[in-house]
């Protein structure tokens, strides 16, 4: 078996899982043939199967905890049953088969095939076409789930239509048809599904008597939160949070959705590092997913984790940090550049300062002090006693002249008030 001990994890500098030709066009039916309730025309066609499913689903579990009273073993066993389905998405369907950012031994992966089929969010291959269409075509119309669309649709207004097999955004997943594992999961879906996600709960709570219990609380309230906490995914890391590694996506970086996805909240780390077995990259960060493939590792059943260099990460988060700069300065009144200064001669200065200007030259640069006179700290007549003058010792504070040497921020405020540079 192969050593996976943290040593072994690959170093990636690439961003891309998914080296598709981009001017590889699939045919429309093999679009469909890899999609599932799609439709061929452009009117809308409500998905009736996900709409029923959606709506039973939470429907089930309200009535459940209205008529039913939980048993603590009910609580814990339904506790178990949402960290296994929902990390059966997370570091099955999401970082293992989505992105290959890992690779696992088999029974990893039978489990996590088992545990995603449980969370009742489509098979592997359906679920991670979707996905690679998301990150192919982020934002787009070709997105399935564009953030730019709003924040039901999103989250769940997607999956109530059918996909329209015209506008979808093609992926490739030639590697998930060659698994004979995504391939019998595919294929039996339903019936995997029903046994490890209903059967199998409700069978377990018999063991203290309960059955009814698992089937509200281990079934259907442990389906609802485990929908919407990967939903989120789709929807509030895609609203809510910080942009710490680019702004050319919806994509933000959060806690909040960290907690309540699986770790999958640093969303804005992931779609700029996809390849990467983590999201929250900080040790501190909440990513009870990455805890998960990493103590697998350790355990020799988890190999080739790639991670990005950190000083590729560091170089996304400066270039992140100059944008916002850029932007704050563009707001900000830092005066005429020089370049935009037109250039006087001294008599022309002279001229319009004897017309009544108030004009002051500083380093070869000519300043309107009108505005400021009546603000200037030193009194209204220390600034009006050097107008029509050179005050560029007496603003830099050189000995022979009875004055400081004037602060950057008066220097920035200076800079406001250039209206010229002086020809030599």
């Amino acid at each position: 078996m192969t050593n996976a001990k943290p040593q072994h994890i690959v170093n990636r500098a690439t961003k891309n899982t998914n080296t598709q030709n981009l001017d590889e066009l699939p045919k429309i039916k093999e679009i469909a043939k890899d999609s599932t309730f799609v439709a061929t025309s452009d009117k809308i066609e409500i998905n009736w199967f996900h709409t029923v499913l959606l709506t039973a689903i939470p429907a089930l579990a309200i009535y459940g905890m209205l008529t039913t009273p939980l048993q603590l073993p009910t609580a814990i066993f339904a506790f178990f049953m949402y960290l296994y389905t929902g990390l059966g998405i997370t570091a099955g369907y999401h970082r293992l088969w989505s992105h290959r950012s890992y690779q696992a031994v088999w029974i990893v992966r039978f489990l996590l095939c088992l545990g995603g089929a449980a969370a009742y969010e489509g098979s592997v291959k359906w679920w991670s076409r979707n996905h690679r269409a998301h990150h192919r075509y982020t934002d787009t119309d070709r997105d399935p789930y564009n953030a730019k669309r709003g924040f039901f649709y999103s989250h769940l207004g997607w999956m109530l239509v059918k996909q329209n097999v015209k506008k979808i955004g093609y992926a490739d997943i030639t590697d998930l048809q060659r698994d004979p594992m995504i391939q019998w999961q595919h294929k039996y879906y339903l019936p995997v599904a029903l046994s490890v996600g209903m059967a199998f709960p409700v069978l377990v709570s018999f063991l203290w008597g309960d059955m009814r219990g698992g089937f509200f609380y281990a079934v259907m309230l442990r389906m609802f939160v485990v929908h919407h906490a990967t939903f989120f995914v789709n929807s509030l890391a895609h609203s809510l949070g910080d942009k710490t590694y680019s702004d050319l996506h919806t994509a933000f970086d959060s806690v909040v959705t960290a907690i309540l996805t699986f770790g999958e909240g640093y969303h804005n780390y992931h779609h700029e590092f996809p390849a990467d077995y983590r999201n929250g990259v900080q040790i501190y960060h909440y990513d009870p997913t990455k805890w998960l493939i990493t103590a697998l590792s350790y355990l020799g059943l988890a190999y080739n984790l790639k991670h990005m260099s950190d000083e590729e990460i560091e170089k996304a988060k400066i270039q992140m940090k100059y944008r916002r700069i850029h932007e704050e300065q563009a707001i900000l009144q830092f005066g005429k550049s020089f370049e935009d200064l037109p250039q006087i001669s001294m008599t022309e200065f002279q001229t319009r300062v004897a017309h009544g200007e108030q004009l002051i030259i500083i380093s070869d640069l000519v300043h309107d002090v009108s505005h400021f006179v009546h603000d200037h700290p030193g009194g209204r007549q220390t600034l009006l006693h050097h107008v029509g003058t050179d005050a560029t010792q007496y603003f830099e504070g050189i000995a022979g002249f009875q004055a400081h040497a004037h602060s950057k921020e008066a220097l920035k405020l200076l800079n406001t008030m250039r209206v010229a540079k002086l020809s030599l």
